[in-house]
């Protein structure tokens, strides 16, 4: 399996556990942290059954991953969303070094790459590569319009009106694809990095 295929297949387990969340009376967002071809974590929204505004279903997949892995480094993952991650997810996958970002559904509202560009910055990593990882390889709006569908049969008026008010989605919305952007190594930087491997685990 090349990488294209497996991204359609993680997608499209992503869009299945979307679908999932709706029964537990979440919104349908999901998230997958893979690394190469092994899950390592999966998770849904849980802001509903928590009652905490923060328990985006990212968060959780990323706290999960480094739980697995047992190291706060996931360069050697992707992360999959079927909805673009907020600012509020985008900047724990910078911190965390995620090298690949998939999603389905842009938000051009609240997104950490359509809106406010956390996910595509390298100036994050070149002033702070001791607290950010370089700008991940990003493919946005794969399968956009099979995630659409858990959301419109989750809701149809509710998915109305949120692309009514352009919130996620775009009329025309396609699959676009950006390289990893590397590090560009000075000395200080490559100082600022072994300190920052040094006390990671």
């Amino acid at each position: 399996m090349n990488q294209t295929e497996r991204d359609a297949a993680m997608m499209r387990r992503c869009i299945q556990l979307s679908a999932a969340a709706t029964q537990s009376g979440e919104f349908p967002f999901a998230a997958i942290v893979c690394e190469g071809a092994n899950i390592v974590a999966e998770a849904t929204n849980c802001v509903a059954q928590d009652c905490d505004v923060t328990r985006h279903a990212e968060l959780l997949a990323i706290s999960k991953a480094q739980q697995v892995l047992g190291t706060k480094d996931l360069s050697r993952c992707t992360i999959y969303s079927n909805v673009e991650p907020c600012v509020m997810c985008s900047f724990p996958i910078r911190e965390t070094r995620i090298a690949r970002v998939v999603f389905a559904i842009r938000s051009p509202l609240m997104g950490g790459y359509s809106k406010w560009n956390v996910l595509r910055d390298a100036e994050l990593a070149n002033v702070m590569p001791e607290a950010f990882g370089p700008v991940p390889e990003t493919v946005a709006g794969l399968l956009h319009a099979e995630a659409e569908k858990v959301w419109w049969k989750w809701n149809p008026a509710i998915w109305g009106v949120i692309r009514y008010r352009g919130c996620f989605g775009t009329p025309r919305d396609r699959c676009e694809h950006k390289q990893a952007v590397p590090f560009r190594f000075g000395f200080m930087r490559r100082m600022m990095i072994q300190y920052r491997n040094r006390h990671s685990i």
